[in-house]
């Protein structure tokens, strides 16, 4: 199990609100475990509502046609990495 910075514990907070994950915690979000199927169990419509959050908090737009998607939001460490590099 590796910390998360403040970036992710921010980000994970996100996810919890965005999504209303209300017997999630920040420490159940691994930083490097998935967000989707396995991981957290997320879906095609939780994913629309993330992107959404992330683009109303940082800034910028994460296209549903972006090839780079599945990378993007494999989970914690990845979605903050890609949030730190496109935030304005």
């Amino acid at each position: 199990m590796s910390e998360k910075t403040q970036l992710e514990i921010e980000v994970a907070e996100l996810i919890i609100e965005a999504l209303n994950l209300e017997d999630i915690t920040v420490d159940d979000i691994e930083p490097e475990a998935a967000l989707f199927r396995e991981g957290l169990g997320l879906d095609s419509i939780d994913a629309l509502e993330l992107s959404m959050a992330v683009s109303q908090k940082y800034g910028f737009k994460i296209d549903s046609d972006n090839k780079e998607n599945a990378a993007i939001f494999s989970s914690l460490r990845a979605l903050s990495k890609h949030i730190e590099e496109n935030r304005q």
